[in-house]
């Protein structure tokens, strides 16, 4: 029993060229023939000259799918004239769909492979970049807003926390779309023995679909689609902090902007985050397929082929789209500027009023009630807040309710911010860096 050959994986543009798309559909054919002849319905010897002589011209095909307006009968005609009499037992009891669906499976399967290694570099990118910045002290922010000390490696192992989590999510979606069918017109396996379908997927590396009908059901391919958006939503999550931690009164982290590159064709000081916001952009148009591939699951009856223009537009773009954003992201990450010192002056501003809610507390712990600590701190905060120069430490060192309760140094343990960052190590053991 031959298995039928394993092509080199090229890159993804590859995978979606009219040459990549017909050899898998002769793939198909192939499979099928050697299935039948195992189980003694045509000839081996047949078999055996098919797979010598098949071949086609993709240029050829098109011209006679000009006259046929069929592109599988105009496949199947080029095949056979390289095939010569052989050729009769090709496609033999099979409908269109089948080739067509089980030959979209092999290039979904590798489109899904090729995404998984550049989802693979990202994810050591990440591991590295959260090790070197474990320490490196930041303010986080909700709302926009300072809120409280964290490091950057922190933030990253959020970043790769949920990678790790679009990785397992498309490990389980490459079980869901390795599914070929050839159970002839309408899936009923009238012309062809379920056995045939069962070795032809068997030698493709695919599991028989459960049920198909005319076609495989357009769920796995939506879910496909899905998966791919989520992934993609990711990403955009990463590059919007990127440009958000780039702005000029920020500046605490910067793409990398080469040697003789320019930002702005009128203001040459300009150093824009053009990979991030082109990120942020490619994840819209991929989230917009979601609706076309949630859409064409309501099939007509056993099928129609309302999905199939959706498709050729569609999974070659989410497919393309995706493997480039995971190449741009991973050269981001790896190449990103960082700059500690300005992370050290945000934190500062005002006096250190992050730290507010460690001089509640520890206010609290003394013996004030919470809500006159609340009210103290808050009063300090905000006047610290509403000038330009203003100093929440200071002003709560000379504030009489504060000193009642707070000695000097108790104080300054409040401004301490490795106090924020002593449990961190949980996440990072989680993650096992």
């Amino acid at each position: 029993m031959a298995v039928i050959e394993r092509y080199t994986l090229p890159e993804m543009g590859q995978l979606w060229t009219d040459s990549y798309k017909l050899k898998t559909w002769l793939q198909v054919e192939i499979a099928v023939c050697e299935a039948q002849a195992e189980l003694g319905y045509i000839p081996k010897e047949a078999v055996a000259e098919i797979k010598e002589k098949a071949n086609f011209d993709p240029q050829r095909v098109l011209e006679i799918e000009e006259e046929v307006r069929h592109d599988v009968i105009a496949f199947l005609t080029n095949v056979n004239e390289y095939v010569g009499d052989a050729g009769r037992y090709i496609h033999l009891g099979l409908t269109s769909s089948d080739v067509l669906d089980t030959a979209l499976a092999l290039q979904l399967v590798a489109s899904l492979n090729l995404i998984l290694e550049r989802l693979e570099e990202l994810i050591q990118a990440l591991r590295y970049q959260a090790q070197q910045h474990r320490n490196t002290v930041m303010v986080g922010r909700s709302h926009g807003i300072h809120a409280e000390p964290i490091t950057f490696g922190f933030k990253l192992a959020g970043w790769l926390a949920e990678v790790l989590r679009n990785r397992e999510r498309l490990v389980n979606l490459r079980s869901t779309i390795s599914v070929g069918k050839i159970s002839g017109a309408v899936g009923t396996y009238a012309n062809v023995d379920p056995r045939v379908e069962a070795l032809s997927c068997q030698y493709l590396g695919l599991e028989p679909d459960t049920a198909s009908t005319q076609v495989i059901s357009r769920d796995r391919h939506a879910e496909f689609v899905q998966q791919l958006a989520l992934l993609a939503s990711s990403v955009e999550r990463f590059a919007v902090e990127i440009r958000n931690l780039q702005r000029t009164d920020v500046l605490e982290v910067e793409e990398y902007f080469s040697k003789g590159q320019k930002g702005s064709s009128a203001m040459p000081h300009k150093r824009n985050p053009i990979r991030s916001e082109r990120l942020t952009g490619i994840a819209r148009i991929i989230r917009s397929y979601t609706v076309a591939a949630l859409e064409n699951v309501a099939l007509w009856h056993e099928r129609d082929i309302s999905h199939s223009s959706v498709e050729r537009v569609m999974l070659p773009d989410t497919c393309i789209l995706t493997h480039f954003m995971l190449k741009e992201i991973t050269n981001l990450v790896k190449n990103l500027l960082v700059y500690p010192d300005n992370m050290k002056r945000n934190m500062n501003v005002y006096g250190g009023v992050i730290f507010s809610q460690r001089v509640l507390l520890t206010l609290v712990e003394k013996g004030m009630s919470r809500e006159e600590a609340y009210k103290v701190v808050q009063k300090c905060a905000h006047e610290a807040w509403n000038k330009e120069e203003g100093n929440f430490h200071d002003l709560v060192c000379q504030n009489t309710q504060v000193t009642q309760y707070l000695s000097a140094d108790d104080i300054e343990k409040c401004f301490d911010p490795q106090h924020h960052l002593k449990n961190l190590d949980a996440v990072y053991q989680r993650l096992g860096i």
